[in-house]
């Protein structure tokens, strides 16, 4: 469904992606770990499109050059340089870091934001869905998207990605600032909605431990190159993965 080929990114000249060659199935949870600046949210930007839009404006205010490299295809079409609103229309669909929910907005409002690209019919379809798989968004439907706690914000985030009708999912340190028992709770309503409508979902994660178990493939990034690869299982029986990740 998507695949990477030879990617590199420069900011200046500091390498935030490394040559990287990946593939994402359809119908499958792909999973990329790594520390901080491993690169991790370089690579969501440069997916959806993003990294087109910050060099842009850094091009004009005359700031920090970017430069970007390699061929990123999606559904055997060439992405490397289609917009990150052509890329969403595709089904390329980013849940960012620090969920960016609209915290003026209500729970309801931001899931009908989200809802942009889709027909009446597939929004109401989709929200009746997101209320499923995360309840407690519904009786919060009212409330201001600022006044949620950090799990409940980061439902928030996910199911108004799911509302923009997503082919792919990208979940970008979905996991970031929450309890273990969110995070737990997370990586099961992630397992559950891959299961459930067959979206495509890659997940950048530093917190491997809840996510390694629920993905089907993996990459491990450092200083921004994929120096490991394989299954869930492979992953969590490798020696080093275990070390880094489980204190094993």
């Amino acid at each position: 469904m998507l695949e990477i080929k030879n990617l590199m990114v420069f900011y200046e000249n500091a390498i935030a992606i490394n040559n990287i060659n990946m593939k994402c199935q359809g119908e499958k949870v792909t999973g990329v770990f790594g520390a901080n600046s491993a690169g991790k949210s370089t690579l969501m930007y440069t997916i959806s499109g993003i990294i087109l839009d910050v060099k842009k404006k850094e091009e004009m205010k005359g700031g920090e050059r970017i430069t970007v490299l390699g061929n990123i295809t999606f559904e055997g079409i060439d992405i490397s340089s289609m917009k990150p609103s052509e890329r969403a229309k595709k089904g390329i669909v980013l849940c960012p870091e620090r969920r960016r929910i609209f915290a003026e907005s209500s729970t309801l409002e931001n899931l009908k934001i989200g809802g942009y690209l889709a027909t009446k019919a597939q929004a109401k379809k989709t929200l009746d869905y997101v209320f499923t798989v995360f309840p407690a968004l519904e009786k919060l439907k009212g409330r201001e998207g600022g006044f949620l706690s950090g799990g409940e914000q980061q439902m928030l985030a996910i199911g108004r990605a799911l509302m923009a009708q997503p082919k792919m999912l990208l979940l970008d340190e979905p996991l970031l600032g929450l309890s273990p028992l969110m995070e737990a709770m997370l990586a099961r309503a992630i397992r559950d909605i891959n299961k459930q409508t067959k979206i495509a979902i890659l997940i950048s994660e530093q917190y491997a431990r809840p996510i390694l178990p629920i993905i089907h493939h993996g990459y491990i990034l450092e200083n921004g190159g994929a120096v490991l690869q394989g299954s869930s299982q492979e992953l969590m029986e490798n020696p080093d993965v275990k070390s880094a990740y489980f204190g094993l």
